[in-house]
């Protein structure tokens, strides 16, 4: 059996204790053999790994920090190896530098992105002052700049995987100023925060080896820390915090609720047994309903996950459009990836909330390889993880109905998400591809035009990629020769999405080989116009060349 390593042990890992091995005055030759130790045993070992970063700007990277080694401070010589392990892009995939040596200063406030901004979410009470306010700016520099200087060293599989993890590192000075964010390192920060539209400065003094006070991305209060959320009651996803599920009959919403936060046996009650309760109580009750909350879920062991999609399968009662509902988030992780991808395959599930941290299909599984100098342990993915065909792979896994928390919310222990899965009533378009798919080719090309715009608007399909699925359909066309289809399809896409360079690149491309050349010559500078230094900017000057290249040879 394949025992699937969790995003939250390794984090805890890191956490807890020191790295083994290191030696805290290390010279520059060290520090550049373990960069050449590193670079040799991915390409020998883990060559696969270059997927969504190349063997070419990985070396690239390697050559630019050997150089500047000499130059750099430890810590700075750590965020520089954390950034070239991170570039691949995969959760499992992390130098773990946290409480070494040189990584081990951080402010004791908790970050979290609420979909209104950055919010100081708890604190040490020391510095209770602060929870409850948006944070404005680090050190004078904007949080938005402070974040996107911070992602590099975050080994951030997609967005959604920064938000809830990487706002973790904003909070560690060693990688604050090795980024950049602070112009010296110094454990005294200046935060700027806004309370009611009122500004003002607070500075915290970092920690060696802070415990974070957090599960889940959430203060735990008490241990001396404030939490900005109302403690008088407790929504349902953050109930019984140490039980791994549990389930709760709403019987006002003939709703049956779960909330699932690993893939491993509770200590008091193992899956199946778990689950065949569970769906005992559904069959013998007055539900309609099932919520199933997997938004805290980091993952586990992926084999455990049978028992609850073969059940949710069998459950005819539940298993309707409308009657099975899935929450996920950006903490939904690993193993449990893996179990959004089966429901996803063989139910009627409606997912809610935000989107995964994870890849649709993904590198997860690591090994632990100790650079041998710093003692610093990377961890390297040797597992692809396949459960959807490769066309169907993407970043995440999107909800149907898109839902995120404000700070308010939180605070005042509302749960959007679940709100709207309880209010759901009427049709929902599951699939919006197929749907536009099927008005095209029945023919519907007004219904489909404005059905397409309706959703394109509307805030609940906000995670479904329109734009790239009209692309990929587009390109399709064009290849079995239905051009002029192609291009009234591609034309509703820049219609739909002015501002894309890459749509009019692409509806450049079938007139193009629809025999339309002056037309094409005048997209394609459009396109060129709209990124003149990008890729699409690129392509676009590529193909022109090409459509010179012919017209000679025609003549």
């Amino acid at each position: 059996m394949n025992q699937r390593l969790t995003l939250a042990a390794t984090i805890c890992g890191a956490l807890a204790a020191g790295s083994t091995g290191v030696q805290a005055d290390l010279s520059v030759q060290d520090w550049q053999d373990d960069l050449r130790f590193l670079q040799e045993t991915v390409h020998t070992e883990y060559p696969f790994l270059f997927k969504k970063t190349t063997a070419a700007d990985f070396d690239a990277a390697v050559e630019e920090l050997h150089a500047a080694i000499p130059t750099l401070a430890p810590h700075e010589v750590v965020a520089g190896l954390a950034r070239i392990v991170s570039s691949f892009e995969y959760g499992h995939t992390l130098l773990r530098a946290w409480n070494s040596e040189w990584v081990r200063h951080a402010l004791p406030v908790n970050f979290y992105h609420f979909s209104d901004g950055l919010y100081v979410e708890g604190a040490d009470e020391a510095y209770a002052s602060a929870v409850g306010s948006r944070v404005i700016a680090i050190e004078g520099m904007p949080v938005d700049r402070a974040l996107a200087a911070i992602r590099p060293v975050v080994p951030a599989e997609n967005d959604q995987f920064f938000k809830a993890h990487g706002v973790g590192t904003l909070r560690i000075i060693e990688y604050l100023h090795a980024q950049g964010v602070l112009s010296e390192l110094k454990h005294d920060v200046t935060l700027t925060l806004e309370r009611d539209g009122v500004p003002f400065d607070l500075t915290v003094t970092a920690v060696a080896g802070v415990e974070f006070g957090a599960r889940h991305g959430f203060t735990r209060p008490g241990s001396g820390w404030v939490s900005a959320r109302d403690q008088s009651a407790t929504p349902l996803y953050l109930k019984h915090p140490d039980r791994v599920y549990f389930f709760e009959h709403l019987p006002e919403h003939k709703t049956v609720y779960v909330r699932h936060s690993q893939i491993r046996d509770d200590a008091t009650e193992d899956i199946p047994t778990f689950y065949a309760r569970l769906f005992d109580f559904i069959e013998t009750n007055d539900v309609e309903r099932l919520v199933l909350d997997v938004r805290l879920n980091g993952g586990g062991n992926n084999y455990k996950n049978k028992p609850i999609v073969t059940g949710l399968v069998r459950c005819e009662k539940i298993n309707q459009p409308g009657k099975l509902f899935v929450i996920i988030g950006r903490r939904t992780f690993s193993a449990c990836q893996n179990l959004v991808n089966e429901i996803d395959n063989y139910t009627n599930a409606i997912f809610v909330g935000e989107p995964t941290s994870e890849n649709i299909n993904f590198y997860g599984d690591n090994r632990r390889v100790v650079l041998p100098n710093c003692g610093l342990p990377v961890f390297l993915s040797f597992a692809w993880w396949q459960d959807k065909p490769q066309w169907e792979n993407g970043p995440w896994t999107a909800p149907h109905l898109a839902v995120e928390m404000s700070f308010d919310e939180y605070r005042t222990n509302g749960d959007p998400v679940l709100d709207a899965a309880l209010a759901f009533e009427g049709e929902f378009i599951r699939d919006p591809n197929a749907h536009l798919t099927a008005l095209f080719k029945a023919g519907r090309l007004e219904e489909l035009e404005a059905e397409a715009e309706r959703m394109v608007a509307d805030p609940m399909y906000r995670f479904f990629d329109f734009e790239a699925a009209a692309n990929q359909v587009g390109y399709q066309l064009m290849n079995d020769q239905m051009i002029d289809q192609a291009i009234w399809l591609l034309r509703l896409n820049t219609r739909l999405f002015p501002e894309s360079a890459n749509a009019w690149d692409s509806l450049a491309e079938a007139h193009w080989k629809g025999g339309q050349m002056e037309r094409a010559v005048e997209l394609y500078n459009k396109a060129i116009s709209m990124d003149p230094e990008g890729p699409v900017g690129d392509n676009a000057r590529t193909m022109l060349q090409r459509m010179r290249r012919e017209a000679e040879i025609g003549g």
